[in-house]
C-alpha cells in the first residue's frame, strides 16, 4: 500500500491531501519548510516506510522510516501545526487555516483502519511525500 502526500507549502505551514489509488484519506497539516531543521521544519519530500508505533501521548499512531538527518518523525493527531507538532505530520478531517485543522483523532482512525491490518501481515505500507502549489483562501 502506498499513501500519497500531496502538500501546497506556504510561509506559515502547509496542507496536504493524503491519498491512496487517488481517493482522499483524509487531509494534512504540518509546519513550513525550514532546511530540514529539526522540530521546526516539515519533513522533506521523498518516500518513507511507515511503521505502527503506541505512545501513552498519541495512542497507536505511524512512524516514518529513515528520514534524512531526523528521527521520532511521526503521524499523530494535531489540529495547529505551530503548537502541536516538531517536525511531524497530523491527519486532520478539515482545514480551519493554514497549517491548522479539526477533528484530527478522527482522521487518525481512518488512516489506522487502513493500515493496520496490512501491517499486522508484515506487508510494507509507504508514504510519497511532495508538493503541490495551489492558490487557497482561508477564512
Amino acid at each position: 500500500m502506498t499513501f500519497l502526500l500531496e502538500r501546497d507549502d506556504y510561509p506559515e505551514g502547509n496542507n496536504g491531501t493524503l491519498k491512496i489509488d487517488g481517493k482522499l484519506i483524509c487531509f494534512t497539516i504540518e509546519l513550513p519548510w525550514c532546511d530540514n531543521e529539526k522540530r521546526v521544519s516539515c519533513v522533506p519530500e521523498g518516500e518513507y516506510f511507515l511503521k505502527r508505533r503506541f505512545s501513552q501521548r498519541y495512542g497507536w499512531h505511524l512512524h516514518l522510516q529513515n528520514v534524512p538527518n531526523r528521527e521520532l518523525i511521526l503521524i499523530h493527531p494535531a489540529n495547529d501545526a505551530k503548537t502541536e507538532l516538531r517536525g511531524c505530520i497530523a491527519p486532520v478531517s478539515r482545514y480551519t487555516g493554514v497549517g491548522t485543522g479539526n477533528a484530527s483523532r478522527k482522521a487518525m482512525v481512518a488512516i489506522t483502519r487502513l493500515v493496520f491490518p496490512i501491517l499486522a501481515k508484515d506487508d510494507e505500507v509507504k508514504i510519497i511525500i511532495t508538493h503541490k502549489k495551489i492558490d487557497h483562501e482561508y477564512s
